[in-house]
């Protein structure tokens, strides 16, 4: 689309065959779009196929597109540390999909469970295994941390090389900042009220020592409704983290704002325009 005006210049097609059982496939869904830090071209995650698309825009009249095969089915995911490395949930495969942005190739399949959901992951450097990648789980507790430093730390690379045990399943989220020792995890979609209503915090660099919980929706003191917790998003400073608290359309929602370095309850947000979409 023109980036001014949002008008369509071309349409790209995403039908195709599967990447497993070569089966073509009429409508397959698109999940994560991202923009390539090295190549003027998207990548395209198509869920259904398995098939990751790097779609170069610099001549869109004499379109290039690389199609590479990852795993069903294809959902969110984000850049490790450097932005060369794109990792992307194949959720109901159970993996992770490692595609070199820079030379536009599929690097490894990592054995994750179940049902990995990373949003765009986060990034860290672990105390013993150097830099990692973090996703939690949909179907269980684990929060996984997979080695992303194929230079410094080749032994570890594309590999699972932590697992902490988190509050349950149903996490959506996972979110830390380079000026942050925390690790936030939520849990948006457990069955328990008291699990999807608080978030875990681990720190980075005493990660054996298991985690604290917040009651963000207590601090948001909302009344009657799931007020269902979910996707942390820190300032630009790095010193506070932002929660949404998710209530029915009737009910009351809010945003809870947490100082990073105390993990104490600095501002809840209050108003009539946030209604839970």
């Amino acid at each position: 689309m023109d980036g001014a005006t949002l008008e369509p210049l071309k349409v790209v097609s995403t039908r195709g065959m599967t990447v497993d059982t070569q089966e073509f496939h009429p409508e397959p869904r698109v999940a994560a779009i991202v923009a390539s830090h090295k190549h003027p071209e998207f990548i395209v995650n198509v869920k259904e196929t398995g098939q990751i698309m790097l779609v170069n825009y610099e001549d869109i009249n004499n379109l290039k597109t690389t199609t590479i095969g990852a795993a069903r089915f294809l959902h969110d995911g984000g850049w490790d540390s450097t932005k060369r490395y794109f990792m992307t949930a194949a959720n109901q495969s159970d993996k992770i999909a490692v595609v070199d942005s820079q030379d536009q190739k599929l690097t490894a399949l990592v054995d994750v469970d179940k049902i990995p959901h990373p949003g765009r992951g986060a990034n860290f450097v672990d105390p013993k295994y150097g830099p990692v990648w973090v996703t939690s789980a949909l179907g269980n507790e684990k929060v996984i941390l997979i080695g992303t430093d194929p230079v410094n730390h080749k032994e570890h690379a594309w590999k699972v090389v932590r697992v902490l045990k988190g509050q349950g399943g149903g996490s959506l989220f996972v979110k830390t900042h380079p000026k942050s020792k925390h690790l936030y995890v939520d849990t948006t979609l457990n069955p328990d009220p008291k699990i999807s209503q608080s978030v875990a915090v681990f720190d980075i660099n005493d990660l054996e020592a298991g985690y604290k919980v917040l009651p963000i929706a207590e601090w948001a003191n909302l009344g009657e409704g799931p007020k269902r917790v979910v996707q942390p998003e820190f300032n630009q400073y790095g010193d506070e983290v932002w929660f949404s608290v998710w209530n029915g359309k009737e009910q009351k929602s809010a945003i809870v704002v947490v100082d990073d370095k105390t993990l104490k309850l600095k501002k809840v947000i209050n108003d009539a325009r946030i209604i839970t979409p």
